[in-house]
């Protein structure tokens, strides 16, 4: 097997680097630094059922799914330019892993969980306080626009750098879906890297989750595809700040 199909551990910095993360099948929480975990490798799908190729994905819309979990959310994006590489962050306690980058031909292809690491506000489907912010646009949370912004309290995350956080009272970033693209242009979500926030999104929400998805229903974990959908047309009202 090639060595880039195994994940490689740095001797020297004792920081994890994932690569083709598909193929890994442990949660990583260990001395060597590392925040991963994979999930079964989902397919992204457009509202018709069809497979989403990358190359359909219009530049810095907001596409919203559901993975790991059929009621945790998560925004894809395709940024105007590529990602920096091999990103070196840290959760709250202190915890570093690598963002490796962006993904697709240019390296322009991002997500992450759309669950703000501040006080957990995420997309839903009356009103969004949770986007990206296009290049264009503008924003009271960050000196620049291209950003993740939650309007609640303004945090603000940068996508180019594996989801820091740059602005506000969040005191780290989001936790990053990784994206794979195959020969054929299909998207497969197949892991989440970095400090997640999905047990106290379950914990907080536990009510609301209940009344759609039952009573365990809301943790349940997405299996072989996910829709994929642009976020304004999945709330009603996007608010943005």
């Amino acid at each position: 097997m090639e060595r880039r199909n195994f994940l490689q551990l740095s001797a020297t910095s004792a920081m994890a680097v994932a690569v083709a993360p598909s193929l890994i099948t442990q949660k990583l929480y260990a001395e060597d630094g590392s925040l991963f975990q994979t999930f079964e490798k989902v397919q992204l799908k457009d509202a018709e059922g069809n497979a989403l190729k990358s190359k359909t994905l219009v530049k810095e819309e907001n596409y919203i799914f559901m993975y790991p979990h059929v009621a945790t959310p998560a925004i894809m994006v395709d940024l105007p330019e590529p990602t920096s590489k091999d990103i070196k962050l840290k959760s709250a306690d202190g915890v570093e892993y690598i963002y490796k980058g962006g993904t697709g031909s240019k390296g322009t292809i991002v997500a992450y969980s759309a669950i703000c690491a501040h006080q957990l506000t995420h997309p839903q489907k009356a009103m969004s306080m949770f986007q990206y912010v296009p290049t264009t646009g503008k924003t009271l949370a960050y000196d620049r626009a291209g950003v993740f912004v939650c309007s609640s309290h303004l945090a603000a995350y940068d996508p180019n750098l594996g989801g820091k956080s740059v602005g506000g009272p969040a005191n780290q970033g989001l936790a990053s879906i990784i994206l794979e693209i195959d020969a054929d242009d299909n998207i497969w979500a197949v892991a989440v890297l970095g400090p997640d926030k999905f047990q106290d999104f379950f914990d907080a929400f536990k009510q609301e989750l209940k009344a759609v998805h039952g009573r365990r229903g809301a943790k349940k974990l997405v299996k072989e595809e996910t829709k994929v959908q642009a976020l304004k047309n999945f709330s009603a009202e996007l608010i943005q700040a």
